[in-house]
C-alpha cells in the first residue's frame, strides 16, 4: 500500500497537476474569503466553505479521472494484480493518494480562521468544524469518483461520467422538490432508481439475469408496498433525496451544527465505494 501511495504522490506533485488544483482550489477560497469576510464584513468562515463547495464538480473528476482508468487503458493494471499485496490495499493507496492532493489546500484553508481572528471575532468551533465536514465531502465525492474511474478504460470518460455524477449530487435536493409529494410521483421516481441500479448492476457483473432479476424484484416490491400502503410513499422521494445527499448534509455543518449523524454517513459512502472499486477489480482481475 505505501508503494502505490508513493507512486500516486508522485504522478501528482513530481509534475504540476497536484499544485495547479491547490492554487485552483485556493484562489477560490481567497475570492471568496475577501468577498465575505474581509469586505462583507461577516465572521463565518463556514460560508466561504459552503461557497466553494462547487469547486469539487470540477476537482474531483480531475483528480480521480486516471486513477484507474488510465492504468486500464495502457494495461499497467497488470502489473497491480500481479503485485504481493491486496487489490484493497491498492485501491487504499491510491485513495489516499488522492486524499494528500486534496488535504494540501484544505490544511493551507485552516489557517484562515487564525488569521481573521485578527480582525475580529472568530467562532473555531463552527469554522473548523465545517471546515473537517468539507473536506469528509470532498473525501466522499473522491471515493465516488475512484470508482467511476475503475469502470472505465478513458481518462476521458470517467471525467464526464465522474462530472454527471458530481452534477447529479449538487443538484439532487433542487431536482427532488420538482417531483410531487403523491404517492404516485414518488413510486414512479423509485422504480426508476430501481432500474437505474439495475443497469449499474450489469455493468458490473455483466450477468443480465442478476440484473434483470433484481431490478423486476425491486419493481415488484416496491408496487406489492404501495398497493399496501400507498401513505407512506406520500412525499418520500424528496425526503430520501435530501438524507442522501452529500451536500445537503454539509449545509448542517454550515449552520453551525456538529453533526455526527452526517460524519457516519460520509464515511460509509467512503467505506462503500471503496469496497465497490475493488469488486470492480476483483471482477476484472479474474475475468482475463
Amino acid at each position: 500500500m505505501i508503494a502505490v501511495l508513493r507512486r500516486e504522490l508522485g504522478s501528482y506533485f513530481k509534475g504540476v497537476l497536484g499544485y495547479l488544483l491547490a492554487a485552483f482550489l485556493l484562489v477560490f477560497a481567497g475570492i471568496y474569503t475577501m468577498a465575505y469576510n474581509l469586505s462583507g464584513y461577516c465572521n463565518n468562515f463556514e460560508y466561504v466553505l459552503d461557497a466553494i463547495s462547487f469547486i469539487y464538480l470540477i476537482a474531483v473528476p480531475i483528480i480521480s479521472m486516471r486513477s484507474l482508468a488510465e492504468e486500464r487503458k495502457q494495461k499497467t493494471d497488470q502489473l497491480l494484480y500481479a503485485l504481493p499485496v491486496r487489490l484493497s490495499a491498492v485501491v487504499i493507496g491510491k485513495y489516499l493518494g488522492m486524499l494528500c492532493v486534496l488535504l494540501l489546500p484544505v490544511g493551507i484553508m485552516s489557517l484562515y480562521p487564525l488569521l481573521l481572528s485578527r480582525w475580529g471575532t472568530i467562532s473555531f468551533a463552527n469554522a473548523y468544524g465545517a471546515l473537517f465536514a468539507f473536506f469528509l465531502l470532498g473525501a466522499s465525492l473522491l471515493a465516488i469518483g475512484l470508482f467511476i474511474s475503475s469502470i472505465t478504460e478513458s481518462q476521458v470518460a470517467a471525467a464526464i461520467i465522474t462530472l454527471l455524477a458530481m452534477l447529479l449530487l449538487y443538484f439532487m435536493s433542487g431536482l427532488a422538490s420538482f417531483v410531487s409529494t403523491d404517492s404516485s410521483a414518488s413510486l414512479i421516481a423509485l422504480c426508476v432508481l430501481a432500474l437505474i441500479f439495475a443497469v449499474i448492476l450489469q455493468i458490473l457483473t455483466k450477468n443480465p439475469i442478476i440484473s434483470i432479476g433484481v431490478g423486476a424484484a425491486a419493481v415488484t416490491a416496491l408496487f406489492a408496498w404501495h398497493a399496501a400502503d400507498p401513505d407512506v410513499f406520500s412525499g418520500l422521494f424528496p425526503e430520501m433525496m435530501n438524507a442522501v445527499s452529500v451536500f445537503e448534509r454539509f449545509e448542517t455543518f454550515v449552520g453551525g451544527v456538529f453533526d455526527l449523524t452526517a460524519i457516519v454517513y460520509y464515511l460509509s459512502v467512503i467505506a462503500v465505494f471503496l469496497f465497490l472499486t475493488v469488486q470492480s477489480m476483483e471482477k476484472r482481475r479474474w475475468s482475463e
